[in-house]
């Protein structure tokens, strides 16, 4: 099972259930691996709550066209052919912007001349790390970089390559609607979108349905900070079908813990409502998501 936690814009605690949601599941059920992957390369911040020990870090690359002056006619087909603007012909020089460039390959396989090869352009730093029995993948994208879905379409790469018999991957994806999002999400077998009970919320909500519906991914709700706020966002989701698969209550003890780094897992009400989320993921997607839980139904 792969569960991608998303939401229409930063700070409703997406990151926060994520990280709580993985180390309660390797917590409970050492014996089934579970993985956790940070996939907000442009500002990852799931280790801050890790107490982890780095196994494995790498280099992340893209592959960007090189220009071989000596071979090159000035004909223009690359600068032609670029849907990206990524190239510019110059009478005496060609330039390429690796910021636009989108490593298509069209630039190097139409150009008669063979004036243009692929080379490797560094773009982030890959992690894999381990926090007792929780396995954790990081990726952060190289500052200035201008292209965040390269990045993560690698980091998820590894952690599906490097546990693929794995019980649990939780995703979590980076905030909004756009392209790191859709690439984040696209594999999930479930996404959980995290809300808050707030007009701003709800509009950020509103957007990220949308987002889901539009690509046919199976989504529900959890709702973080419930009892501040209105009723409006429960209304939204009655109204649109949407399901509500779990709620963290507002608590001065979880502000609390959170200030100081720590999980907030080990707190009851909090506690409980995480097995109420897999339960309810569980029931709606006909998947089992924790060891031996249709045995137990």
């Amino acid at each position: 099972m792969t569960i991608a936690i998303a939401s229409g814009k930063g700070g409703t605690g997406k990151t926060t259930l994520s990280v709580n949601l993985a180390k309660l599941v390797s917590a409970t059920y050492p014996e089934a691996e579970t993985v956790l992957t940070d996939l907000d390369v442009e500002e990852p911040n799931s280790g801050l709550f890790l107490n982890s020990e780095v196994v494995d870090e790498q280099r992340v690359t893209r592959k960007i066209p090189e220009w071989i002056e000596e071979k090159c006619t000035y004909c223009n087909i690359c600068r032609d052919v670029c849907q990206f603007n990524a190239i510019a012909v110059l009478p005496n020089q060609v330039l390429v912007f690796p910021e636009l460039c989108h490593s298509c390959n069209a630039c190097v396989g139409l150009c008669p001349e063979n004036a243009l090869r692929m080379t490797d352009h560094h773009i982030g730093r890959l992690k894999h790390m381990t926090s007792e029995k929780l396995n954790f993948v990081e990726g952060e994208l190289k500052i200035g970089e201008q292209q965040a879905v390269p990045m993560i379409a690698q980091t998820m790469d590894y952690s599906r390559e490097k546990f693929p018999e794995s019980a649990l991957h939780v995703y979590d994806a980076p905030p909004g609607t756009s392209c790191p999002v859709i690439e984040s999400v696209k594999d999930a077998d479930y996404v959980i979108l995290v809300s808050e009970p707030t007009p701003f919320g709800l509009h950020d909500l509103k957007l990220s349905v949308k987002t889901m519906r539009k690509i046919g991914k199976r989504f529900g709700v959890v709702i973080n900070r419930d009892g501040i706020g209105n009723n409006d966002t429960v209304e939204y989701c009655r109204e649109e079908g949407v399901d509500i698969i779990g709620r963290i209550p507002n608590m001065t003890e979880i502000a609390r813990k959170y200030s100081r780094g720590e999980l907030i897992s080990s707190i009851p009400e909090v506690r409980e409502q995480l097995f109420h989320i897999l339960e309810n993921i569980s029931q709606i997607t006909g998947q089992s998501v924790l060891p031996g839980q249709k045995e137990e139904e």
